[in-house]
């Protein structure tokens, strides 16, 4: 009997000698007919080592090595998608200086406080 050959992408490298592989199919809803992805993970082998997160991988069927593993890597299809994250530093203009926190929270409660005083005021002076 064939073994059979699964295709997916690494998702965790994190186990010694272990990989865990996403495994994404397309299925048709049986009752609203929309076609929809469904996934499944398998721990596959990964005897070297060589396979990190975000590779697309070819895994085969074998006898158990351990209680979650029954899947071998067989080969890499597709590299890993590498983003490069640039963080960048908030400019300070030395025209505007910056205000401490403690001085912004002030401002608004204060800002509160007149707001409630005038509305107050506004009442006062409909009913009269």
């Amino acid at each position: 009997m064939p073994k059979r050959v699964l295709t997916g992408t690494v998702v965790s490298d994190k186990g010694d000698k272990t990989v865990v592989v996403r495994v994404e199919r397309r299925v048709k809803h049986p009752l609203y007919g929309k076609i929809i992805k469904l996934s499944k993970k398998y721990h596959a082998h990964d005897d070297g080592n060589a396979y990190k997160a975000g590779e697309q991988v070819r895994i085969q069927e074998c006898a158990p090595i351990s209680k979650l593993k029954s899947w071998e890597v067989v080969e890499r299809i597709g590299a890993a998608k590498a983003v490069a994250v640039e963080i960048a530093e908030p400019d300070l203009t030395p025209d505007a200086p910056a205000k401490p926190a403690a001085t912004d929270e002030a401002d608004k409660k204060t800002a509160k406080k007149s707001t409630k005083k005038a509305k107050a005021d506004d009442v006062v002076e409909a009913d009269a």
